[in-house]
């Protein structure tokens, strides 16, 4: 099935044409916001799984909420806030299962989902740790500013937040950052030579001396 072509056709009228029976279109506009969408999920709940089933989930409620959007604010706004909605809600509900099982908000398998293009997965992971270990009012606007690329008023928009309120939460969450960033600095693990490589040099040099 071909995809619809929607080349610079707005949100709202995107919106209005799936209310008045073209529902393929939808498929434009999450795809569209499937990036952001997935990246403050992740914010929130901390497991790719789960953002990904909180997702459809949002998707769906707006989906059928549609003819509800009266475009008192934008389309993005209005579909960020049904996911972080939903996000919350996720969390609230398995509070008590993550103390039971004594789990970690961020395991090794999440240091796998894309939080940017990082080119070195080690130091991805490391600052996907970081991320994560922020407290959840300063992580969601780190993200939605930083790394969803959000604009201030926008954010404001979407959490109900002051200009005032959201720069100092994303400056808060930088210092925290770099002071998280700091404890897992280790200088002399930069062009670390370790024992094979070693090794592999000794070894190397020792056999041209003995047959000198």
């Amino acid at each position: 099935m071909e995809r619809p072509q929607v080349n610079n056709v707005s949100d709202d009228e995107l919106v209005d044409r799936i209310v008045k029976g073209e529902p393929r279109l939808y498929e434009s506009l999450m795809r569209k916001y499937n990036s952001r969408m997935y990246r403050i999920s992740m914010s929130i709940v901390n497991d790719d799984a789960e953002a990904e089933d909180i997702m459809q989930i949002s998707y769906l409620n707006a989906y059928r909420q549609l003819s509800n959007y009266r475009q008192q604010s934008s389309f993005a706004t209005w579909l960020t806030r049904i996911l972080i909605n939903e996000s919350l809600l996720h969390k609230k509900r398995n509070t008590k299962k993550e103390k039971a099982l004594m789990e970690t908000a961020f395991t090794d398998e999440h240091h796998e989902t894309p939080l940017s293009n990082l080119m070195n997965k080690e130091l991805k992971a490391i600052l996907e740790g970081a991320v994560a270990s922020l407290p959840e009012k300063y992580r969601l606007v780190f993200v939605m500013r930083e790394v969803q690329g959000m604009s201030t008023n926008e954010t404001m928009e979407v959490l109900a937040l002051g200009e005032s309120n959201v720069k100092i939460r994303l400056a808060r969450a930088k210092d925290m950052l770099r002071a998280e960033l700091n404890k897992n600095w280790k200088p002399e693990q930069i062009y670390e030579f370790n024992l094979v490589r070693c090794d592999v040099v000794v070894d190397h040099v020792m056999a041209i001396i003995k047959n000198d």
